[in-house]
């Protein structure tokens, strides 16, 4: 994946599903960490690309039919596990965390503050998980031996991430 580690900075927001900025949330964000960081000693980088896709909609009190309405707006994709902002400079997590939690919170999406070390301590303890499960009907295991005709339901999306989303929800408990 694209952006799931720091590059600059040491503090981010941490997008733990999921879904579709506009150009309303990047404003949101801008001026929410503009307003709270000391430009002489932090900085912010975009981890995220600005809206390319775009989403078409039919105007309001038009008639079904016609054809495909014009675009609305452009939004850009956030998938599960991808950085969305870092902060950096001479600061602490302590001074940066009330505003990303803030940022965070109002995204779309579900989404954490974290730093450097709180994501290696995310992922290894998801590493240790994975490693330390004792049960032996695994994802991977059951979708292996095709028990109850399981790949008739399952999308080539499901083999791949291992059944770890279900629709736009992303499960942290799955092993």
């Amino acid at each position: 994946q694209v952006a799931t580690d720091f590059t600059e900075g040491q503090y981010g927001i941490l997008a733990l599903g999921g879904g579709y900025l506009h150009w309303g949330h990047f404003e949101m964000i801008r001026l929410t960490i503009g307003r709270s960081i000391d430009p002489k000693s932090m900085f912010a980088v975009w981890r995220v690309p600005a809206p390319y896709k775009p989403v078409t909609r039919k105007s309001l009190g038009h008639r079904m039919g016609g054809g495909k309405g014009p675009v609305d707006r452009f939004v850009t994709a956030v998938k599960s596990g991808r950085l969305v902002v870092e902060v950096g400079g001479r600061c602490e997590f302590g001074e940066v965390r009330p505003f990303l939690a803030r940022v965070a919170q109002k995204l779309p999406f579900p989404a954490v503050p974290v730093s450097r070390e709180s994501l290696q301590e995310m992922r290894r303890e998801e590493e240790e998980k994975r490693l330390g499960n004792q049960n032996p009907w695994t994802f991977e295991r059951v979708v292996a031996s095709n028990m109850l005709g399981m790949r008739k339901y399952l999308s080539p999306y499901d083999l791949q991430l291992k059944g770890r989303y279900w629709g736009k929800f992303f499960l942290k408990h799955r092993v």
